[in-house]
Parts: C-alpha cells; structure tokens; sequence
C-alpha cells in the first residue's frame, strides 16, 4: 500500500471518529459534565497520553524559531477551535455541528489563497458563496430551540467559530509535520494547551460529580479523550505529512453523512428540510472550492 492511500485512510479514520463524536459528546452535555470542563478533560487526558506515547518515540528538540508557530497551533488547534466545539454542541443539535464544520475546507481554501497564494476560480468563487449560504441558512432558519439544544443560532454560530480555527491550525500546523514526529508536535500541542484551557475549564471541571457517573457516561468520556482526541489529532498530523491541507480540509465533507447516520439511529437528532437544503448548499460548495483545477495544455 503506497504512502499516498495510507495517508487517505489514516484521514479517513479520524473523520469517522469525528462524526460520532457529535453524538457521543453531546449525550453527556450539560447533564454530567458542563463543555468547557469537558475540554479540560480532554485536553489533559490527550496530553498524558502524548507525553506517554512520547517517551518511546523519537526525541527530537524544538527549534528556537518553530516555538511562536508552536504556540499559534495550540491556542487556535486545542483551545479556540475546541473551546468553541463543545459549547456550541451544547447549545445546537449533533447534525447541525456535523454540517456547520464542513465550511472548514472553504475556509481552509481561503487562508491558503492569502498565504500561499493558491488560485481563485469562479467556480471556487461560487463554491465559498453557496457554502456560506448553507451555513447562514443554518443560523437563521435553524429550527426552534429545544430543551436539549437551548440556543440552536448561537450554537451554529460558535461551530463557524471552530471551523476558522480548525481551518487557521490546518494551515500553520504544515510546515511544522515536515520538520518533527506526530507525537512530537501533539505532546507539545496539548501542553500548551492544558495551561492555556486551565483558567477557562477548570471551574466546570472541578464541579463534576466523578463517583456518581453511570459507567455509559464514563465510556463516552473515554471515547472523547482517547478517540476523538488522541487518535484524530495524531492521524491528521501523520496525514499531512503527505496529503495538502485542504485534502485534509476536504475530508471533513465525509462527516455529515456518517453523523446524521448515527444520530438517527441513536435518536439524538431528527433530520428537517432546512437542514436538508444547508447541507445541499455546502456540500456543493465544498466540492467546488476543493475540485482540482482543469489542467491547461
């Protein structure tokens, strides 16, 4: 199997991961653990395992020059971007997350075409134009609020939030995945992340009722901590050491389908006509913005 395949499936595995998430996360939300205190969790419990994994992987020092950088993939790829998440899963319903994120590859197109200077089409053009009116769809036709998603707008809003700081982290993080280790980057990551969080989630951490979690709550938890942080972070980094950002970006669009499955068969989300339309809207969007350009001859 040649380097290119593994890399797409390693992207593959962790959008799989992601799009349970949606539902498993929100299942435990605000009635075990509040989101931020969630993050705290998360964020800690992915650090310890990275530092262990870490011991018995290649020990490589920090250029001087690379720490800034560090530091920039930290706040916007394990504080913002998750902060963001978890919060708006609270307040928004797991299909509307699963289709908010996927303006993630158009806004990955859109810092790459500031930064490194990638070419704008028309098509392009028209793909970022459909996909944010899919999103904007979402926020102001959204459906009424309900008992378990109490603010589906701010909700929405707050995924859009995380979607630019997934997209900014994809960008900065790759030229970093050419120089250290996966375990390297992400023990680091979550470090950082970690003191910064600490602040923020400690409140909501420390307020958790530990000995009364019913063991589905706890095995939920672990899925958070070990799959959707652990195992997506580390196949995304070793992913990019192949694959370009927006092909990482891209594989984002495979989330809906695979949560709105899940959902629906746990019973945590009901499909709607205007979720229907804003997904339409964005999956052809994203396809637009992420199709490779016709070669010239």
């Amino acid at each position: 199997m040649d380097k290119r395949t593994v890399a797409l499936l390693a992207a593959f595995g962790a959008s799989l991961i992601y799009a349970i998430n949606h539902t498993l996360a929100k299942g435990v939300m605000p009635t075990y653990i509040q989101p931020f205190g969630f993050i705290f969790l998360r964020v800690s419990g992915a650090a310890l395992l990275f530092w262990i994994a870490a011991a018995f992987g290649p020990q490589q020092k920090i250029e001087k020059s690379d720490w800034p950088r560090i530091l920039a993939c930290a706040l916007f790829g394990m504080v913002i971007n998750m902060l963001m998440f978890f919060k708006g899963l609270e307040l928004s319903t797991p299909i509307n997350s699963s289709v908010m994120i996927t303006v993630s590859p158009i806004l990955v197109f859109i810092l790459s075409a500031i930064f490194i200077s990638e070419k704008i089409t028309l098509l392009r053009t028209i793909g970022i134009a459909l996909g944010f009116s899919g999103a904007i769809g979402l926020i102001l036709f959204g459906e009424e609020n309900r008992q378990d998603a109490p603010n589906i707008p701010l909700g929405n809003v707050l995924f859009i939030v995380n979607a630019t700081s997934y997209a900014i982290y994809l960008v900065i993080v790759k030229p970093l995945t050419a120089k250290y280790h996966a375990i390297t980057l992400m023990k680091w990551f979550f470090l950082i992340g970690v003191i910064i969080n600490f602040p923020i989630t400690i409140g909501e951490f420390s307020a958790v009722e530990w000995t009364a979690l019913p063991t589905h709550v706890i095995w939920k938890m672990a899925y958070v901590v070990i799959g959707t942080t652990f195992l997506t972070y580390l196949l995304n980094v070793f992913a990019l050491k192949t694959l370009k950002a927006s092909t990482i970006g891209a594989f984002i669009y495979l989330q809906p389908f695979l949560a709105i499955l899940f959902a629906i068969a746990m019973g945590a989300d009901t499909l709607s006509v205007t979720k229907v339309v804003s997904a339409v809207l964005v999956f052809i969007g994203v396809y637009l913005v992420t199709r490779p350009p016709k070669k010239t001859t």
